[in-house]
């Protein structure tokens, strides 16, 4: 069925929040660093969503995998890329590369069947990353670069087990993620970032909005619309779309962080998003719809 105008509007909307939940995060690490960050986001999380959480005897095993590879791991790894570097675009491109890694893995352990396209969008991806990394401009985002790629890994590794787990609803899935995730977040933070208690007493409005708006906006507002949109149109029809989330990313992140968006960046992006959406046009609707509403 057609989308309704309305309802296209909202999905504008999402893939807009969750640019702009990266772009307010770069404003947040002026003030918190990643791991405590991302910590915090997940507490207060794991405060409003504890009514849904709920024992699944037999899928606690691949719950507790799910939580670590799409929720601390993940999100660590890709809040420290962009804080390690001063380009989000580039970590942005990067962790595009998780679509393709999940296509790999699901071929490798679901025995999943990959036909000639999907290999082709699996190329182009990886080439148009590739690209970037040849740029003699990359040495200064290397870093970020690479962490933007185990962030993808990680929540790709997940994302195999998401397909095993059966009859979870999204915002369950949400508070076991986050609820499993904080507690050696905030153990690493202790560990590597110095002086919390002075942090935390000297962080602004900025820094508590940044994580407010992560948190209530981008996981609560915009993953339960992206579930609402997936409820009523197919995944086929819904998916390619949320690629306008990186690009509107990239836009916001060159015209209010002052990111260096270069030549040889534009090519890589656009054949590496290239790619994704052969794949993602490609992939069974099961695969794709268990990570849009978790993502």
């Amino acid at each position: 069925m057609p989308m309704r105008p309305v309802h296209f509007l909202f999905l504008v909307l999402i893939n807009l929040v969750f640019a702009l939940a990266i772009i307010t995060v770069k404003f947040g690490f002026e003030e918190i660093p990643p791991i405590l960050f991302t910590t915090l986001r997940f507490l207060l999380l794991a405060v409003i969503l504890i009514p849904f959480l709920d024992v699944h005897r037999g899928q606690m095993r691949s719950i507790l995998v799910i939580a670590l590879g799409a929720g601390g791991l993940q999100f660590a790894l890709f809040y420290g890329g962009i804080y390690v570097t001063g380009n989000v675009s580039a970590v942005v491109i990067a962790s595009e590369l998780g679509v393709p890694f999940s296509t790999l893995l699901g071929m490798v352990f679901l025995q999943e069947d990959v036909g000639w396209r999907r290999w082709a969008g699996m190329l182009l991806a990886f080439a148009g990353v590739m690209y970037i990394t040849f740029d003699p401009n990359a040495f200064t985002y290397l870093t970020g670069m690479l962490f933007g790629v185990m962030a993808a890994a990680s929540g790709s590794v997940a994302s195999v087990f998401m397909r095993l787990v059966k009859n979870i609803k999204p915002f369950e899935m949400q508070a076991w993620i986050v609820m499993i995730s904080w507690p050696p977040l905030l153990l690493l933070s202790l560990t590597v970032e110095q002086d919390i208690p002075t942090i935390l007493a000297n962080v602004t409005w900025v820094g508590w909005g940044a994580v407010l708006f992560a948190a209530l906006v981008s996981n609560l507002f915009a993953h339960a619309g992206m579930f609402f949109l997936l409820q009523r149109y197919e995944v086929s029809f819904i998916a390619p779309l949320t690629l306008m989330a990186p690009i509107f990313t990239i836009i916001l992140s060159v015209a209010f962080l002052g990111d260096v968006f270069t030549f040889r960046m534009f090519i890589g992006a656009v054949v590496t998003t290239l790619g994704v959406l052969i794949i993602t046009l490609r992939r069974p609707a099961e695969a794709v719809r268990v990570e849009e509403v978790t993502h």
